[in-house]
């Protein structure tokens, strides 16, 4: 059998200079394959020779390059030789990944990352959601696009994880991709949650990342007020596929239900007490927590209409899939002259805030009907209004009177 073609050479990645420098990268052909790496050196572009792939001249800087640089060839080239007498095929990657310290012996980032989803999704449709999934390996991608972007690497091994890998992750989310502070959160505790599986199970002596905390910077979340859902509620809408969508959406701001748990709502999920009140009484689809609503006046009155048309499977409503729903909510807010196209998801804060915290509802009984495990959640979700505090605030003036007088 023919034996298998082996080279490394280094060169410069003059496109990410920086303070006069660029990066030293090395690259491993095998039988075609190619892998690149980082040196982890930075030169002068001044200094290099191209034609010999290493630094030119005798000056002191030049041999300390050259030096580390034949150090790394020779590393490599003792790898390739033990892969190639124990293995019937080599690859550049194989290669790279055994001089990286990353050999079957040895953990990997994102290797352990996939058996997490592996496990995971085996739990989809009983204790864990779709959507999270969806979360979960939008981290996943994240986190093997930085490792590219950053190290040139497809995997890590976790004794390779500094405290400042952390650092360069968060300021690749934010900057790179120009991600949000609350979307930047799960790819966060994701990778935590890597290392820490790593602490638990022996292959690190101590949790890289323990102790860190990722501040969230939570956006002001959009809901409607008084005169805007009273707008939407009123409005002379152009056909009925449309008046079916503001009337699910209106339906779910008067009831906090989100758009995954009224898609699949049904008759048999909303019971009538001995006093004849309607409640819906369910499980959250995202997490599996209960929560219950008792109807208002104006959601009773959409599901007495709507359970006239007797649907497929017992739903309540013919919702249409989000981006839909979501496109013809543009129609309405257009109709209804709103500053502000409302998602199906605003729906769910118009409840929280203007249909019952507003109204003084407390605020542990509100985190009780939106189905949310903590209480801070709610507190995220929930924005007071001027009308509330006004209100209030009337009320302590009214409360306190004459009681307490300044010196004339």
């Amino acid at each position: 059998m023919a034996r298998s073609t082996f080279k490394v050479l280094f060169y410069l990645k003059r496109q990410s200079e920086k303070n006069g420098k660029v990066p030293v990268m090395g690259r491993i052909t095998v039988n075609g394959t190619i892998s690149q790496f980082s040196c982890k050196l930075n030169v002068r572009p001044a200094l290099w020779d191209t034609e010999a792939n290493k630094a030119a001249g005798k000056s002191v800087e030049a041999q300390r390059v050259n030096e580390k640089l034949e150090n790394i060839k020779t590393n490599i080239g003792k790898q390739y030789q033990r892969i190639s007498d124990r293995d019937s095929y080599v690859t550049a990657e194989k290669v790279k990944n055994a001089w990286l310290g990353m050999g079957d012996e040895c953990k990997l980032l994102l290797q352990t990352f996939d058996e997490y989803l592996i496990a995971f999704e085996k739990r989809v449709g009983k204790d864990r959601s779709p959507s999270t999934l969806e979360n979960i390996q939008s981290a996943r991608k994240y986190l093997a696009d930085f490792l590219e972007y950053e190290y040139h690497l497809t995997d890590i091994p976790f004794n390779e994880l500094k405290r400042e890998f952390m650092d360069k992750f968060i300021v690749y989310l934010s900057n790179i991709r120009n991600l949000r502070s609350g979307t930047i959160k799960t790819p966060v505790k994701k990778l935590h949650l890597m290392t820490y599986k790593a602490f638990q199970n022996g292959w690190i002596a101590a949790d890289t990342f323990a102790g860190f905390k990722y501040k969230v910077e939570y956006r002001d979340r959009r809901f409607l007020t008084e005169p805007e859902l009273q707008a939407v509620m009123t409005v002379q809408l152009p056909n009925y596929k449309t008046a079916i969508v503001r009337d699910i959406f209106v339906f779910c701001c008067f009831t906090g239900i989100a758009y995954s748990d009224v898609k699949k709502l049904t008759h048999d999920d909303i019971h009538t007490d001995e006093r004849r009140d309607m409640w819906i009484i369910d499980k959250r689809t995202k997490t599996g927590t209960q929560f219950r609503v008792k109807l208002l006046p104006v959601a009773r009155q959409l599901v007495e209409r709507y359970s006239r048309l007797s649907l497929q499977g017992g739903v309540v409503f013919p919702v249409k899939d989000d981006n839909s729903m979501n496109m013809s909510m543009r129609h309405v807010a257009r109709h209804a002259g709103l500053s502000f196209y409302p998602t199906t998801h605003i729906a769910r804060h118009t409840f929280a805030t203007t249909v019952t915290l507003s109204q003084g509802v407390p605020l542990e009984t509100v985190s009780k009907m939106l189905g949310h495990k903590h209480i801070t959640t709610t507190q995220i979700y929930a924005k007071i209004t001027n009308d509330k505090i006004g209100r209030d605030m009337t009320a302590l003036e009214a409360k306190i009177g004459d009681k307490f007088k300044i010196a004339q």
